[in-house]
């Protein structure tokens, strides 16, 4: 009798933003990028994908369903993983005539987001970091963070860093394979707990320009592009990774601010040029800086990826000044925790610049540095292989 058993397993990964950024493939077909990379982990009680992959012989075919939508698997980045785990798991079970064959079976991946994926906020790592995760949990795959990150990097490159908590490096490899090109921990998120992110969503709106088209774009035409592989970005991982291991957040911020800068150049240096940064964008830098003035030092940092919102780094203690100085302004926007009400006006920000953010911010994510994916057993498929949704 046909084995029409369905297999199931779930987990949760989470977003990373990068403090030095990916921008650039030296080998698009295995999404390979031309420098390293490094980002924090945030936290996933804020921001989250839940993927449960199941299989059976049940099954027709492979299918996605992301946020309760189908979703097309055709995509040369998902078969390419895909076709990865199978092949892991089709050598286990050729070395044991008693595993099930997961490997030939139709998968059934049904994946959820606990924030907009339209936002801008790197959705693509971390659903491609869950559906890898989860996948591999599936087929009982004896595979490290690092050894899978050199799957997920194949769906979407950031995607690497998110198979990991903490503070993550993408090292950018040199082989022509890739089987350099993988992401390692630089340091856990317990190294440096206190470590805060205040997320301005500024559009959820779909980017004008692709990252993929953009960097492809950047890497053709960009003279800074070239000097940023060469001399910014191998500085920046230096510097970056020496900040987080003394804990210096003053250093951190600068690394941040002036990589993120860097990146925006370069894009702008495109021919024609590119800009994911609006007026909204350039108002939370300028928020950022009359936060640090007033301080006397540095307790902010703006980074800002392929698209307008703000991502600012603080640490816990600096808590009042960077909050008391955007939720008064932005109160009437979702997406506040009720500590942040307790804070007076800190910073009386430029008329412009709080006129700016009051009219483009659309929302707010208040999160902090946290874990890799994690194994649970909440499922979005039944025992009988039916899709369910965590809302229901």
């Amino acid at each position: 009798m046909a084995d029409t058993k369905v297999y199931r397993a779930s987990t949760t990964a989470p977003v990373n933003i990068a403090v030095v950024k990916y921008w650039g493939k030296r080998d698009p077909k295995l999404n390979l990028p031309t420098n390293s990379s490094l980002s924090v982990t945030l936290s996933q009680d804020d921001l989250r994908t839940l993927t449960t992959a199941s299989c059976s012989s049940a099954y027709k075919e492979d299918t996605l369903l992301l946020n309760g939508s189908p979703s097309d698997l055709t995509g040369a980045r998902t078969q390419a993983c895909l076709r990865e785990l199978r092949s892991r798991r089709a050598a286990l079970e050729s070395n044991d005539a008693s595993l099930p064959k997961l490997s030939t079976m139709p998968l059934l991946l049904v994946s959820e987001n606990n924030f907009p994926t339209a936002a801008g906020l790197a959705s693509s790592a971390a659903g491609f970091a869950a559906l890898v995760r989860a996948t591999a949990d599936l087929y009982e795959l004896p595979a490290s963070p690092t050894e899978l990150s050199l799957i997920a990097r194949q769906g979407s490159g950031s995607a690497c860093r998110s198979l990991f908590g903490g503070y993550v490096a993408w090292r950018h490899g040199s082989q022509a394979d890739g089987l350099d090109s993988k992401a390692v921990e630089v340091a856990p998120a317990s190294h440096w707990p206190t470590m805060r992110a205040l997320i301005l969503v500024v559009s959820a709106a779909k980017k004008g320009v692709s990252s993929t088209s953009g960097m492809q774009q950047t890497v053709a035409t960009s003279g800074l592009f070239k000097q940023r592989i060469a001399d910014v970005v191998p500085a920046n991982m230096e510097t970056m990774e020496a900040a987080i291991a003394a804990k210096d957040f003053a250093k951190f911020a600068e690394v941040t601010m002036r990589d993120s800068n860097s990146f925006h150049a370069t894009c702008a240096d495109t021919y024609p040029p590119i800009f994911y940064m609006n007026d909204v964008s350039r108002a939370a830098v300028r928020a950022v800086e009359a936060i640090n003035a007033a301080a006397g030092r540095t307790v902010a940092a703006y980074t800002f990826d392929a698209g307008p919102n703000a991502v600012i780094y603080y640490l816990e203690e600096d808590k009042e000044t960077i909050l008391g100085t955007f939720y008064p302004l932005l109160q009437d926007t979702d997406g506040w925790k009720d500590g942040a009400k307790v804070f007076k006006t800190s910073v009386e920000l430029d008329e412009a610049v709080a006129g700016q953010l009051k009219a483009g911010v659309s929302r707010v994510i208040m999160t902090g540095v946290g874990e890799g994916p994690t194994k649970t057993d909440v499922y979005l498929v039944s025992e009988e292989g039916k899709p369910l949704s965590t809302e229901s």
